[in-house]
Parts: structure tokens; sequence; C-alpha cells
């Protein structure tokens, strides 16, 4: 999940989706009626010691980062259509998923754009002062989506990157960058009103005659960033460029950046504070000179969502619940591999277990359960844009849409966002959870799989665990960081709030 509220919302993709429509013949003869120890029973079968062995099998090598469509991105697929399976729950669909033995039946099929970053990156700066070597996956990583560069080319800082002249704000006004290899700060200045995206940057970069592009965290981070853990690491990141193929460039370190300023001698803590403060573009070229050089791969592969259904008593075509995870993340790149224990494997392991305690009630809900595990989240929210463009249940009986989104790290407390909802219910369903004391309530939670459901109409809970996720989009998001204690508690608050919005 990028929860940053400066990134963009992705514009619709294709991709395919691994339809398992799941039905249960205990379900559908069991009562109907409930009561509070009902929830109660359900809740204390919760397991975070469960959860956390699945977090680990998810984000274990054999995985390979779950980079969408690539085959560990089906493996990983195949992994919690089988956790379904296990439920005793029948599948239907249109196309077989590919290589399995079972005479299960899938649908939707369509390619997306695969990249491996096939060589060690290289980076090195050469400034008057020094030659700085930067270390791969400390100091600098490639975009995930690079095309192969080799080039050597003078710098030009341009600020935040940002090109708008109706709004008082051009950086790229009487500067050259032409063959040039431009530097910009990720985000946007404090005072700027529109939202700007990393494509839109590498878009203007590409479109002003630049050969590659550095982005820098800067020093001056605000305090939500703060919160969600952004730190001045380089961060695994896609262009998000809508399939064109983007320009050549990397993430550096915030270290990285004050370095090559304080050799032109300027500072990126001062150029980013006048530019939050004023809107006065801080652009120039510089006398230094920066090398990029790295291989890669680009291929076509397949996105998987899979999708299990516990039908309710409305019957076919009639009111749902979504309870959505992502599961992909940012595979291997160069010799680092990004395991994803917390981003996403953990919001993946908390759909499941629900699922799980749900399904061994014998209690038919009044409102069905769709449970999604979703693909290429990372890569534009791709799975939730398809589903919600092709949805296999109708969107304006669409009760809410659930999304689960690092789950597994953070302070003990709950970060809740609501829109289309009462924040009384969200709070209820604390309560009925023994969480009220932990939450966190908020409006839109900008970032996640739960934005195309928001921009369709259909309300939205998001949880996340609150505080900071130090090793977000790094290659240290590993098992051992994750918490089995915060899975229990965000499994039991869905479950909760699943209960008051589809049981009672």
């Amino acid at each position: 999940m990028d929860a940053r509220p400066d990134m963009p919302r992705a514009h619709a993709s294709t991709g395919l989706v691994l339809a398992i429509v799941l039905t249960s013949p205990a379900l559908a003869s069991a009562g109907s009626q409930t009561t509070p120890e009902d929830l109660t029973g359900a809740l204390q079968q919760i397991s975070g010691v469960r959860m956390h062995q699945m977090v680990g099998e998810l984000s274990a090598p054999a995985f390979r980062g779950r980079q969408s469509g690539t085959d560990q991105d089906l493996q990983s697929a195949r992994y919690v259509a089988e956790q379904f399976r296990t439920l005793s729950l029948r599948e239907g669909g249109d196309t077989d998923l590919p290589s399995t033995t079972s005479p299960n039946r899938f649908a939707m099929t369509v390619p997306v754009p695969v990249t491996w970053i096939s060589d060690r990156p290289r980076l090195v700066v050469s400034t008057d002062r020094d030659t700085l070597r930067a270390q791969h996956g400390t100091d600098f990583l490639s975009m995930l989506d690079s095309p192969a560069v080799k080039v050597t080319a003078p710098l030009v800082f341009v600020g935040y990157g940002i090109s708008d002249p109706a709004r008082g704000l051009d950086e790229y006004a009487g500067i050259d960058v032409r063959n040039r290899i431009v530097m910009f700060l990720r985000g946007k200045p404090d005072r700027y009103p529109m939202p700007v995206s990393q494509a839109e940057k590498e878009r203007l970069a590409r479109e002003r005659g630049a050969v590659a592009y550095l982005t820098v965290t800067g020093p001056v981070i605000g305090d939500y960033e703060a919160r969600r853990g952004l730190t001045g690491k380089p961060n695994g990141a896609y262009s998000r460029t809508n399939g064109d193929l983007p320009l050549p460039g990397g993430w550096i370190s915030t270290e990285l950046g004050e370095k090559i300023l304080a050799a032109q001698g300027r500072s990126l803590r001062d150029s980013q504070d006048l530019l939050n403060r004023d809107l006065r573009p801080q652009s120039y070229a510089m006398t230094a000179q920066a090398t990029l050089v790295w291989e890669s791969t680009h291929e076509t592969g397949i996105l998987y969502n899979v999708l299990g259904l516990m039908p309710g008593r409305d019957g076919p075509g009639e009111n749902t619940i979504v309870i959505g995870a992502h599961r992909d993340h940012l595979g291997s790149q160069g010799p680092l591999l990004f395991p994803g224990a917390d981003d996403n494997a953990s919001g993946t392991a908390v759909i499941l277990e629900v699922a799980r305690v749900l399904a061994g009630l014998g209690i038919t809900p009044k409102r069905s359960l769709l449970f999604i595990s979703f693909s290429g989240e990372e890569q534009g929210l791709i799975g939730s844009r398809l589903y919600v463009s092709r949805p296999t249940r109708p969107l304006d009986k669409t009760t809410a849409m659930i999304n689960i989104d690092h789950a597994g790290v953070g302070n003990g407390r709950l970060t809740v966002g609501v829109t289309g909802l009462e924040k009384e219910r969200a709070r209820a369903a604390g309560e009925a959870a023994r969480l009220a004391d932990h939450l966190d309530l908020f409006g839109f939670f900008p970032g996640g799989d739960h934005v195309p459901f928001k921009e369709a109409g259909v309300p939205t809970v998001t949880v996340v665990t609150s505080g900071r996720h130090p090793d977000f989009h790094q290659p240290t998001d590993t098992t051992d960081k994750v918490q089995p204690a915060l899975l229990e508690s965000v499994a039991r608050y869905v479950l909760a709030l699943v209960w008051s919005l589809a049981y009672e």
C-alpha cells in the first residue's frame, strides 16, 4: 500500500482476475439467527500465531516477493486458492488456473507488463569535491520498471519537478534539461494545491529532453508521513506510466541528495523549505554529473486476483460486503529481494483468517461476503481497478468494501479510514472487538485498493496498523518484524465490523 497523500490515483488498467466463486452447503443450510455469544465465540477463534505463520509462508524466498505478472504471483494465487479450498468451499468460473490438477474453473485473462532489473545497478556522482559511489539498496534503488540505462550526463536540480505556470509554479522555466539527468524531490510543496504523481514528474522530464532522473526524499517530512514511517531511505517504487516505457530513473537517499547539493554550495533542506514556504523555484544546473548503469528485461505476464464468495440470505445479485487485501509486492530486483511481509502478506493473512473463522460458524450471513486477494496494487491498483470495471457482484448493491494493508507492524493502535459509512459503526465494531481504546478513526485514507471502490461510490473502510512502518518498500520488510498480536487485533476488528455489516 502506498499511503502517501501526494501519490496519484492510478488510471484504469487491465489485468487478469482469477475468480474463485465459493459456495458452501453448510452455510446455505445453516440457521440465520445470531446472538452476541456467536460473535464472542468467533472472535475467540482468531489466532495471531496462525496468521504469522501464513505471513512467513507468503514472504518466504520461494515466492520471490510476489511481483505481479510473475510465476511467483501465480504461485501465491494458488496459495490463497488452496486456503479457501481447505474450508470445503466450491469454486466456479470459465478458465482453468494454469498447471493445477483441480477441476475448478477460473476467468478473465489479460497480459500485464513485468520488468526485471537483471544486473547490479550502479550510480556514481562526480562533483568538484569528490566522487560519490552510491551503494545499491542503501544509497539508491533503481525504479522497478526502469528501462536499461548506460549514461553519463550533467545533473540539473528542478526542485519538486513541477511545471504548472497557471498556479504560479514552473520549476522548468528558463532551465535547459536536454541531455541532462534531472534530480527532483518526491512529493510536492505544502502550499501547492494539486496532487502530483511520480509518473507526471517522469513525463515532464522526458518531454523536456532529459535522459534520466533521480528522485530524492527531502529532509523535511510532514507529520502524516512521519506517522506512516517515511524515512530518508530510497524506496522501491514504480514510475507508473500506464504502459509507456518510462525514463530511466532511480530513488536516492536523503543523505546522498544532501551530499550532492552540498558540493554545489547548496542545501537540500533550505531548498525544500523555500519551496514549501514561498513556491519559489530553486532550479539550477549543477557542475556535477552522474553515471547510471543497469540492465533490465521487459516481459509480459499474467496478473491474478483471487475471489472467494460466501453467499448470504439475500441471494444472488443482492447486497455484498467486499473484504480485500493486496497480495503482490515488489519482487526481486537485481540482487535484492523484497519479501513484503508487512506489505502485504499481513493483510492477506488477515482476510484468510477471517474467512476461516466465518466459514466455520455454520451461520449464513444476511449479506454475501466476497473475499478478494488483489494483485497489482503496487503497480497502480491494477487489480482493484479491474474488479471495479468488471465486478462480479453489482457495485450499486455492494454495501461496503473493507481493505486491509500493513497489518503487522506499528505501535499497537489501529488506523481506520471511513468513507460513506457512519464512523459510529466503525467505532462500535472496535468496542465489540474490545479494541475501542486502540482505534484512531479518520476519513478518506489516500492510497490502496479501496480507492477505486470509493471512486465508484461504494462505502469503504481501510484498516492499517498505526505508527511507523520503517521497512516500507525495503528488502528488510521481513516476517520477524511482524507482530502476531497486531495481526490478531486487526483480524478481530475486521471480523467484528463484518459481523455488524453482514450478520446483524
